[in-house]
This record gives C-alpha cells, structure tokens and sequence, in this order.
C-alpha cells in the first residue's frame, strides 16, 4: 500500500528539543494524514490528559498524495485532544501548506509539552529552531503572518498560526494557513495557545520521493480543470437556495426550518461578490471564494456554505456582506465559523436580537478576547446554554453544522454516533439523502451505509483526498493511486474510526454520549444497528480489538 514517507519529529516546545523518530512500520499501516496522526495520539497521549494540559499532544500530518501534482490533494490533517468535545478529534485544511510541509523531509509533526514565552517554531530540512515572540502576543493571524514574511521571507503557505482566539483558549479557535484556510472544528487552535504557541513555519526541498502513478493523476487533474460543476463558481454556496426550500436551513438558532433571505446570502449572492478564482496547492478544480465588497471595505475568501449558515440564518441575518464580514473577522481572531455563528446565535436568542449584525460581529470579537459576554460564550454552546437559557444543540459539546438532522434522519444518526460530534464531514449521508439516494426519512436500516461512510471518510483525510474530489477520484483511482484494493483502504478508515472510539471511552464516553438534543424516529434502534454493524457492545470498542503498534511516547 502506498503510504507517506518520513520521520515523526517530536517538538517538545517547554524543552525546546527536536527528535525524529522512525515511523516506518506505522506509515506502512495507517498509510498517513488522519489514520497515522490517530494511531499515534492513541498510543502518546495519556487517556486522562487536560486538553489544556502539557501532556496533551497536537499532530500535523500529511498523506503520500501531498507528494503528487493532482487536484484535490491540496490539503493537511491535524489531530488532538478537543478542549471543545473532551475527546480526540482530526480537522483538515486546505491551501498550500502541504508541499512546503512535506518538503521538510518529515510525515507528522507532534508538537507536546509548554513554553514558558510565546513561542515561533521554525522547522526546516535542516533541523528546528525556537524563536521567543513576545512582541506578538495578541497578534491577529494576519500580523503573525505579515511577521513572518518579514523576518524570514515566508509566506502565509509556509505558517500555521493562532489568533487572539486561540492565545485565551476559547475551545472552538482554529489553527490557520494561508491567513484563511483553517483546521477548524473543534478548538485545537487552543490547544497551541495552551503551549504557547503562535506559529509554526516549515520550509525545505527534502521530500522524500514517492511515485504517484499516472494515470490516473493526470486524468483527475484534467477532469478537474475542464469541469463545469457551479460549485466551481460557487463554492458550497450553490445549494443554499435548493436545501432551504427542499429540507431545511437552520434558522434562528434552530427556532425555524426555512430563512427568508435564502437568497440574499446564497450562491448568487456570494458569486457577484467573487472577483477572482482562488484554489489550493496543484488544484485545478479552484472552488475557493476570493469576495470583496468595495463599499463596506471587506475582502475575504468565502464566506462558504457554513459560515451563511452558522452567521447568516442561524442568527437572522440576511445581508451577504454582513455575513462577509463575520467571515473575515472569524479568519482574522482564528475562530471556527460554525462553532462561533453558533454560540453567538444561541446568545442573539438569549437576548431577543435576532438579525442585528452589528452586535453578532461586536460579540464574536469579545468572544476572541474573552472580554464581557465573550468569556462566557467563549466556552461554547454545551458550556454555557444554562446561563444562556437555550436549548443546548451541539453533539459531544461540538455545535452543529448547517444539516439539519430533524430533516435529514440518516445525518442525525451520523451525528449522534460521530466520535467527533455535531459535524457534517465525519460521514456524508447527508449528500445522499439531498439527492434521494437515500430516503431523508427514518433511521432504521442506514447503520451499513454510515459505516461506509465512516470508513471512507476517515480514508479520504487519511491519503490525503478533498472531499469535493469523490467524482474524479473514484473508488477505482483510489486502488491505483495507493496501490491497494478498495476494502484495504476502507480498513485502514475503519481502523481510525475504532482508535477514536476507544480513546474516548477510555475517557468515560458510552451509550449515553451517542445522542442528540431532538426526536429523530427509531434513533435508539438506529443506534443499535450501528453499533452490531461496527462490533461494539454497547457503544464500547472491545479492548482485543485494538492494535495501535507505534513507537512509545519518551
């Protein structure tokens, strides 16, 4: 099977050391990207770890593709302990971080341990050096980037960085590159901001070779580029308009299925503000959303379908630049857009201010700086619904994405089993269930296909795939780009999903966790089917089920 080359290089950032480790037997297992980074946090990070706590370990990684010239592998994965969910959790990100990253000759960056001064961590083929930042503290992701370029000629592509957001911990910042690319869902921006770290830089020509075969690459990076899909124009906005008046479109903190001002905020409305292509690292496919509005004095990328979710009518807004602006606000401070859209809704419920933008965006940024309200909120809807006196709608503590489980009866399983919580890309039966594929309605007799889903997910964030890439990168090319039958590979995703299940039972999740805040028909039923599809008793992953085999943590 073809796998990711390269050492494992462990930063410890209190100690200030750098040490490689040979990962060859894991990287011949688990492939890379999402699988590898799993395996080892199962095995090095302790079960009883504070997410905020220096034994708590963050890991970027990347798969054999990020070594090709194909679209849709323009991407890197990163993976934690959640201080959002309490659990472990991957999130991934795209731009063009990957072949710089890889170019330092390693697989997986682990990054452990606290610094006692705001820290840059400088990674190059040549070994790793700690620069002292104090200067920095509080800096936007932009600034920090700026910095960089500055001091050591690197762009946004070569940096990962944290925002105000992340330096106080608020459990939903992101991690970000290219300033607007983020590791978004569930907070490991402030996982480095517990370690003090403000950015980390990687820069070299030291990737190990890795033959991709051709085809299919080629085939896929042509496809790509004479594709006419209007997600090519729109981004995930282009279905707005079709699943608000077709299923549903959160509105209102949840309060109602369907937003008026659909089209104010959908695919039209963010394509007249996009005034260029934008793309990631050798992608031809160029989705992203470069948008301006020369009036309001915003410049952005996106906002994508999420963000006019989670800060168009999840809060009542219905003007698109508004809702650019809370995009770039959120990019700047380092927040996820879904998890801070929605908290702030839960607040704008709280408060009867439903629709007023001015006072979302006042209140996103308090949240960054955990100033007022903004501390309060800063913990996250499953924290602070109480004081709120709202309904609490996050799964495992993680807010929900923008679709809708009281619609989509197979996505609410999804949610409710995801070892990841409220998120929408830990399994698609989603896609599915708007094309009809699947019957939106029921729960009963979907368990197998989210398995499948599950497995190919977690695949998929493994090697390292987009997920807008499925059409082209076909099960097929799959087999020939890592040089496996398709059943390997979905053993290798199955593998990942069970790692993080029995890490978060280790620390205390079960039966009771596999929830959601509504009705859904036969949900306990549905839950069942999955867990015999999976071979869990009880939502528990048998302990001779588990092998991580990586090297031992020092």
């Amino acid at each position: 099977m073809r796998h990711a080359k390269g050492p494992l290089l462990t930063v410890d950032v209190g100690e200030r050391t750098a040490t490689e480790t040979t990962i060859d037997e894991l990287l011949e297992t688990y492939v890379g990207g999402r699988a590898a980074a799993t395996a080892l946090a199962h095995e090095r990070i302790p079960f009883d770890a504070d997410p905020f706590g220096p034994e708590n370990r963050a890991y970027l990684s990347t798969g054999p593709l990020q070594q090709s010239q194909m679209s849709f592998t323009g991407r890197m994965n990163m993976t934690g302990l959640s201080p959002l969910t309490d659990g472990l959790v991957s999130t991934n990100a795209g731009g063009y971080l990957s072949r710089n990253f890889v170019g330092t000759g390693i697989s997986v960056l682990e990054l452990v341990g606290e610094s006692d001064e705001l820290l840059a961590v400088h990674v190059r083929e040549d070994g790793v050096t700690f620069e002292e930042m104090p200067d920095l503290e509080g800096a936007t992701v932009p600034e920090t980037s700026d910095y960089v370029q500055a001091q050591h000629d690197l762009g946004p592509e070569h940096c990962i960085a944290i925002g105000p957001a992340g330096e106080n911990r608020v459990r939903f910042a992101s991690v970000m590159t290219f300033d607007s690319r983020a590791f978004g869902r569930g907070g490991l921006g402030a996982v480095l901001g517990a370690k003090n770290v403000k950015c980390v830089t990687f820069e070299g020509d030291a990737a190990p070779p890795i033959e991709i075969p051709d085809p299919p690459e080629m085939d896929v990076h042509r496809e790509a580029a004479q594709s006419d899909d209007l997600m090519r124009r729109q981004g995930t906005t282009g279905g707005t308009e079709f699943i608000n008046d077709n299923f549903s479109l959160p509105t209102r903190y949840f309060r109602e299925y369907e937003f008026e001002h659909a089209a104010d905020i959908g695919g039209d409305a963010v394509e007249e503000k996009k005034y260029k292509k934008g793309a990631c690292s050798a992608c031809a496919y160029a989705c992203k959303l470069p948008t301006r509005d020369e009036e309001a004095g915003v410049e952005t990328e996106g906002p994508e379908f999420e963000t006019v979710y989670s800060f168009g009518s999840c809060q009542g807004v219905g003007d698109i630049v508004e809702v650019m602006k809370a995009n770039e606000l959120c990019d700047t401070l380092g927040m996820d857009t879904i998890s801070a859209g929605v908290t702030v809704a839960a607040y704008l419920d709280s408060e009867d201010e439903f629709g007023n933008a001015a006072l979302a965006q006042e209140v996103t940024e308090k949240i960054a700086y955990r100033e007022g309200i903004g501390d309060r909120l800063a913990e996250g809807v499953d924290r602070c619904h109480d004081d709120l006196g709202v309904d609490n709608y996050t799964v495992k503590g993680m807010e929900f994405a923008a679709h809708d489980g009281r619609v989509l009866h197979g996505q609410g399983l999804s949610y409710a089993v995801a070892n990841r919580g409220g998120d929408h890309m830990y399994a698609g039966l989603l896609s599915l269930e708007y094309s009809g594929e699947l019957d939106p309605e029921g729960t009963l007799g979907k368990a197998e296909t989210l398995v499948e889903e599950e497995n190919a997910s977690a695949f998929r964030d493994t090697g390292i795939v987009c997920a807008f890439g499925s059409d082209y990168v076909t099960d097929e090319r799959l087999e020939m780009l890592f040089d496996a039958d398709y059943d390997d590979l979905m053993a290798v995703g199955a593998a990942t999903v069970r790692l993080e299940r029995h890490f978060n039972n280790q620390r205390g999740f079960d039966r009771g966790d596999d929830r959601l805040p509504y009705e859904i028909p036969d949900l306990a039923d549905a839950i069942e089917e999955y867990y015999a599809a999976r071979g869990w008793d009880d939502g528990i992953v048998p302990e001779g089920t588990v092998e991580a085999s990586v090297p031992s943590a020092d």
